[in-house]
């Protein structure tokens, strides 16, 4: 259907879809923090879980109708250069927020202990590609692993934050996770969640919109589906993300942003598994090419360094951000280069 529109349509789809996010985001990251106060959850699991999984429906859309069409390179990639551009999200968050780094003030250990398990995740599918193939009914037993890894580490973040062991140290520029005044309320916990779950829906719509627009534009400029699903489709459909976090960042919620990005990227990790069972044709993991495979070790390094920022926690980097938010830029901009740009 979009194929047969003209470019000026599919642009101007594009822009609107790209309006309802923007909005829709802001709404739905001020929904978040408050029914994470409400629920007493805290803004880095509901960040983490609800948040993030929130923003990450459009994505998963994509994902497993790319492998349902049999277009494999475009469902993994899209799934992992997703997790790259939205942890990159994060570094653009630390030049919004100018007060301190962002990795030093919103220290919260479910974000850190998140971390941990999303490079887990990310290490099962590598492990996967690099071992002899073996599926059941088409799915490979690395899609189980990372649906029973991200269900323990959605539980065991929960009992981290409600029992932790230890605690960031308390700085002049930490901004702790605190319940905002109290609200009049003009409507039910159950009616803000209500409200929150459409917005969701309609979200997930634009972003539908968004990655089929943006699907044909790239496919008229003849790039590979590994560079369309991991620079193209993974970044239009993580705008929600980038909205979100913004919006986080402004309102002061920091852990709501780190845990709304961290979280939807182990959520992310879960489209593996949705595009492994839509494609029947064996197991997803060995029907894609190195040029996917190096998507998800960006995903993995890029991990690994802000994970490092949050316990290194550095209260003032150059230019008012943190070291690891250079990092994270020149690690991302590298990426894109190496993949867009022809040898020679």
């Amino acid at each position: 259907m979009f194929s047969d529109l003209s470019t000026p349509i599919l642009l101007g789809i594009f822009a609107a879809a790209a309006l309802a996010i923007f909005i829709g985001g802001i709404r739905m990251t001020g929904m978040a923090d408050r029914l994470a106060d409400r629920t007493g959850l805290g803004e880095a699991l509901v960040g983490g879980v609800l948040l993030g999984a929130a923003t990450s429906l459009s994505g998963t859309i994509v994902s497993l109708t790319a492998a349902v069409d049999e277009r494999t390179s475009l469902a993994f990639s899209n799934a992992v250069g997703g997790i790259a551009a939205q942890t990159a999200f994060l570094a653009v968050a630390d030049l919004l927020h100018r007060k301190a780094n962002l990795q030093h003030a919103a220290a919260d250990l479910a974000n850190v202990f998140q971390a941990t398990v999303l490079m887990l995740l990310l290490s099962i599918p590598l492990m996967a590609w690099t071992t002899p193939e073996v599926a059941f009914l088409a799915v490979h037993p690395a899609s189980l692993a990372i649906v029973a890894i991200y269900a323990l580490g959605v539980f065991a973040t929960r009992k981290v934050r409600q029992e932790p062991m230890w605690k960031p140290v308390d700085t002049s520029d930490t901004e702790p996770d605190e319940p905002d005044e109290p609200e009049a309320r003009d409507s039910s916990t159950v009616a803000l969640a209500g409200r929150f779950f459409l917005l969701m829906l309609v979200m997930g719509t634009a972003g539908w919109a968004i990655a089929r627009t943006a699907g044909v534009l790239t496919d008229r400029l003849e790039l590979s589906a590994s560079v369309v699903g991991a620079v193209g489709t993974a970044v239009v459909t993580s705008m929600p993300e980038l909205v979100t976090t913004l919006a986080a960042v402004r309102r002061g919620a920091l852990q709501l942003a780190m845990g709304g990005i961290i979280g939807g990227n182990t959520f992310d990790t879960l489209f593996l598994t949705l595009s492994d069972v839509g494609y029947r044709e064996g197991s997803l993991y060995h029907a894609v090419g190195p040029p996917d495979i190096f998507w998800l070790v960006v995903g993995l390094i890029m991990t690994a360094i802000i994970t490092m920022g949050q316990l290194y926690r550095q209260p003032h980097g150059p230019a008012g951000i943190g070291v690891e938010s250079f990092a994270i830029l020149g690690v991302y901009a590298l990426a894109i280069i190496t993949q867009t740009v022809p040898a020679g």
